[in-house]
């Protein structure tokens, strides 16, 4: 089981290459990832988000790559024609408003002109699919420390949700047993209720009668049966799916139908307290599923 959360952070030297991957993760219901790199990068973007959601399978994600290199593969280009097309512009401009207006005796500077959008440009002369034998070993350490740190507190959640499974499991097994308690606690009630208005003329047939008719009305032993399943499914999923996120938080409505029920046809004081147990374990369930994978 593992965690939605975690964090990861490697920085390393490839050649003339300082490299630094990092990784972080926050709750989501689906996989959601995003992938920032350096520009000359982004052929190789689609190749990193197939690494991550082969590991990954919810979560929101944001995932950092970094390069700086120390000997420079940049190349500068100039288009010159843009550039003598922005500096007739400009000319154009200053002369209507005076040349005044420019410092230095009115010259127009030159950065006014360089600074224009398309005049220089930078291109790196750089292999996208080559250069990732460089970043792979950061970024698979950086990958490896983010598993283990999302499984390390995935860990800590499991015990924590098998904790509060063993109370619904208490739980379950208190209305199980009460059950078969509950016909000579109604037979117990309505004789007294008899015996007030009738004394000792009561009638046993009718007493009998009474007590079938509120046994068919209150019965919980559908609502135990089904929750028991559920909270079988429920302990199955947390120990053999390495993904039971989803699961957990269904399986968990379906157990919630079940205890509002044994509530809403409780009679008895013993019953109703597990029932409010019951349901604070279980809400403290779904809400820690909501964190796990």
């Amino acid at each position: 089981m593992n965690s939605m959360t975690g964090y990861a952070y490697k920085e390393d030297l490839a050649g003339t290459a300082q490299i630094s991957v990092e990784i972080k993760s926050v709750n989501n219901r689906f996989l959601d990832l995003s992938v920032s790199l350096p520009s000359f990068l982004n052929p190789i973007e689609q190749k990193i988000r197939k690494l991550v959601a082969e590991k990954i399978a919810r979560g929101k994600v944001d995932l950092a790559i970094r390069v700086r290199e120390s000997a420079s593969a940049s190349k500068v280009t100039a288009d010159l024609g843009a550039a003598k097309a922005y500096y007739d512009a400009i000319k154009s401009v200053a002369d209507s408003l005076g040349a005044d207006k420019f410092s230095g005796g009115g010259a127009i500077p030159l950065s006014l002109v360089t600074g224009q959008e398309g005049v220089l440009s930078l291109s790196r002369d750089i292999d996208a699919e080559e250069y990732w034998n460089k970043i792979q070993p950061t970024f698979d350490a950086a990958m490896e420390a983010f598993l283990a740190d999302r499984a390390r507190e995935g860990n800590n959640l499991k015990a924590d949700l098998l904790k509060k499974l063993d109370v619904l499991d208490q739980c379950a097994a208190f209305f199980a047993q009460w059950q078969p308690q509950m016909e000579g606690k109604f037979r117990e009630q309505i004789l007294s209720r008899f015996e007030e208005l009738l004394g000792d003329k009561v009638d046993q047939n009718r007493v009998m009668a009474e007590v079938a008719a509120l046994m068919v009305k209150y019965t919980i032993n559908e609502e135990i049966v089904r929750l028991q399943s559920h909270l079988k499914a429920m302990r199955k999923e947390m120990e053999e799916n390495p993904a039971p996120g989803k699961r957990l938080d269904f399986i968990c409505q379906e157990a919630n139908r079940e205890i509002n029920t044994i509530g809403s046809k409780n009679q008895f004081v013993e019953v109703g307290q597990k029932v409010i147990d019951a349901k604070d374990a279980l809400e403290n369930i779904r809400e820690q599923a909501k964190n796990v994978e």
